[in-house]
């Protein structure tokens, strides 16, 4: 099995709409990469990030809704 990391320094970050107003932590995503979507925890925003398939997050997406 072949792993393989993306390049995510150009990534611009945004967190849900569903963040509380008083700046706690959520997750973040960047809609920055064709078919993928990088995701990371907004208390370490210098830590890792997961990247998912496009289809796959929004699978998800549409299941939390």
């Amino acid at each position: 099995m072949q792993s393989r990391q993306a390049d995510l320094t150009s990534a611009t970050w945004r967190k849900s709409s569903h963040s509380n107003s008083d700046g706690g932590d959520c997750v973040e995503v960047s809609d920055d990469f064709l078919g993928v979507v990088p995701v990371r925890d907004s208390k370490q925003p210098e830590g890792p990030a997961v990247v998912f398939g496009g289809s796959a997050w929004a699978a998800f997406v549409s299941d939390v809704r």
